[in-house]
């Protein structure tokens, strides 16, 4: 009775990795930034850049800690974790050299706040895309 719950589990812990939603990179529909690399995302996220490869400033929105894209976004984009970012940005603040990106909600509420603001990059789940905004990075 036992043999097919361990089973499943086994199948399930194999597949998980497997269910994670994929990210978009989004900016407004109306700025004019097009496709970045992950190395162009990343170094907007980390302060390292404030500008988008073609021009205009570039101001990083991130979902708050614990929202569902974040720790996928930054491993797929910056190669680190959340809690390294986090460190990172700790120690940018500690000794006066950066600010991390405000924090905003969840999907909808970055979303909401790219759509009016065309200086504005962040990051959502693919499927909370619509035609407000427009991605610049798929992951």
């Amino acid at each position: 009775m036992k043999t097919p719950l361990v089973r499943a589990t086994l199948i399930m812990l194999l597949l998980a990795p497997l269910a994670k939603a994929d990210i978009a990179v989004i900016v407004s529909a109306k700025s004019s930034a097009g496709n970045l690399t992950a190395d162009q995302v990343s170094q907007i996220f980390l302060g390292k850049s404030n500008s988008f490869p073609g021009g205009g400033q570039a101001v990083p929105v991130d979902q708050s800690e614990g929202a569902g894209p974040r720790e996928e976004f930054y491993t797929k984009v910056t190669g680190k974790s959340a809690a390294q970012v986090k460190a990172y940005w700790s120690k940018l603040i500690f000794s006066g050299k950066g600010q991390p990106p405000k924090e905003i909600g969840n999907d909808g509420a970055v979303k909401k706040l790219i759509a009016d603001n065309p200086n504005m990059i962040g990051y959502i789940d693919k499927g909370a895309v619509d035609s407000s905004v427009k991605v610049v990075l798929s992951q």
